[in-house]
């Protein structure tokens, strides 16, 4: 496993954990300082998702520039540029719903920011 791919795996695996935390009756939310932090942290991760989609997306390109990508078990297999295409428009759209989900964790947080536990 390459460190990009163990990066993304340790990422992975930390929402896995946030997931199982934020569980109703787990005790690891207190208050809404902690519903505010944890927005926080990810109006960050969806800030950061645009950037290694696009970097992913110039890697794939300069791999199939460079005429190392085959596809495997595909129609387009003799013909990896449509499969390239296809891949790079599907990162594309990723990219953008990764903005439209950090503006409405923004959003979100922003409002989480008037919060306070009552007693």
């Amino acid at each position: 496993m390459s460190e990009a791919a163990r990066h993304a795996d340790l990422a992975a695996e930390a929402l896995r954990a946030l997931n199982h935390a934020t569980q109703p009756g787990t005790g690891a939310l207190t208050g809404p300082a902690d519903l505010y932090d944890v927005l926080g942290a990810l109006v960050l991760l969806a800030g950061r998702l645009p950037q290694v989609l696009s970097q992913l997306q110039a890697f794939l390109n300069a791999e199939q520039t460079a005429g190392r990508i085959a596809i495997i078990d595909d129609p387009h297999t003799n013909d990896p540029a449509v499969t390239v295409t296809q891949l790079s428009r599907f990162l594309d759209d990723a990219a953008g719903h990764a903005d439209l989900m950090g503006q409405a964790l923004e959003r979100a947080h922003a409002t989480a920011a008037r919060t306070a536990r009552t007693d």
